[in-house]
């Protein structure tokens, strides 16, 4: 039904604009024959046009194959202990301000704390129209460099953290899973649930052996309902994996894997000696770092989306 109504809101758009057109045409064609009045509404529509083009124009880079799915969102820290863990948090956090200004569901269904400070990792469920496609282009490597608020010498350090983007599928087809595949571990949960979180080892870690794939959940109760929404984690990830093996097309899907070091991030965060984010794959920047921090990203959204369209029509 989603898809039926994405589909039905650009051809309406494109009608609209189609026949506004032709009006502004004809409105032209009188206003060069001297007719004022003619004159001064073609300017209007004018004015309309330029405004539903550019609506339409952005519900068109929404067309890639599962950009109004919901995403399971990952954050793990590179090397630099503390430091790096704090960037993870960091990036979490921007995350979920992003995520609330476009009334996206945030829900964060496994979360390891780290031992000073930030996160050692986290997974979160993000639920919405065109959840995917908002968010696919932060896959990838993310880099910091700031005056560490751990180092008392005050030195300038550079952290890395990856994060993951997965479309979550609403049906995995010719994804089986055998149970003598998986190790099942169960542990206490760390996060706030009270009492019964705290005292029973309800959350739960799946290991699928043949890819290595780990999944993890806390966020229920219940065990039971925590091993079922980790197996839905991992079919959404295997389902990805099968995508990537028969299509061959992990750019378009899930972006280029890469290390989490100097020279593979996507995007650049300096806060120290001067402010900046850069986008290394659109060129897209801003020195506004405490907007981006915000969650101020739509920029860097549709940079990138506009680079996919672009490429994709070659």
């Amino acid at each position: 039904m989603g898809e039926l109504s994405d589909l039905k809101n650009k051809l309406n758009s494109y009608n609209r604009i189609k026949s506004n057109y032709q009006d502004f045409t004809a409105l032209l064609e009188m206003a060069e024959a001297g007719d004022e009045e003619s004159a001064e509404l073609a300017s209007s529509l004018e004015t309309d046009l330029r405004k539903d083009i550019s609506e339409l124009r952005t519900l068109l880079l929404f067309s890639g194959p599962y950009d109004s799915l919901n995403v399971l969102l990952e954050i793990h820290p590179g090397a630099g202990g503390t430091e790096a863990m704090d960037w993870a948090e960091m990036l979490l956090r921007m995350y979920s301000r992003f995520c609330e200004s476009h009334h996206f569901k945030w829900e964060v269904l496994d979360y390891e704390p780290g031992e000073e400070a930030g996160c050692k990792s986290a997974t979160v469920r993000v639920s919405g129209h065109n959840a995917y496609g908002m968010l696919k282009s932060e896959k990838g490597v993310h880099r910091l460099v700031r005056i560490s608020p751990f180092d008392s010498n005050a030195r300038r350090h550079t952290s890395f953290a990856s994060v993951s983007v997965v479309p979550e599928f609403k049906e995995v087809e010719g994804v089986e899973i055998d149970p003598k595949d998986l190790k099942v571990d169960t542990f206490r949960s760390g996060g706030a649930g009270g009492q019964n979180v705290n005292k029973v080892s309800s959350a739960v870690r799946i290991t699928h052996l043949p890819t290595g794939i780990v999944v993890s959940c806390m966020v229920e109760r219940s065990q039971l309902f925590n091993k079922e929404t980790c197996m839905q984690m991992l079919k959404a990830k295997l389902m990805q994996r099968k995508i990537e093996e028969r299509e061959r097309q992990l750019k378009s899907i899930i972006g280029e894997q890469k290390n989490i070091e100097w020279g593979s991030q996507i995007r650049s965060y300096v806060f120290c000696p001067y402010t900046l984010v850069k986008d290394n794959r659109t060129g897209y920047e801003t020195s506004d770092v405490n907007g981006v921090m915000d969650g101020e990203l739509d920029p860097f959204v549709y940079a990138y989306l506009e680079r996919e369209a672009r490429a994709g029509g070659k």
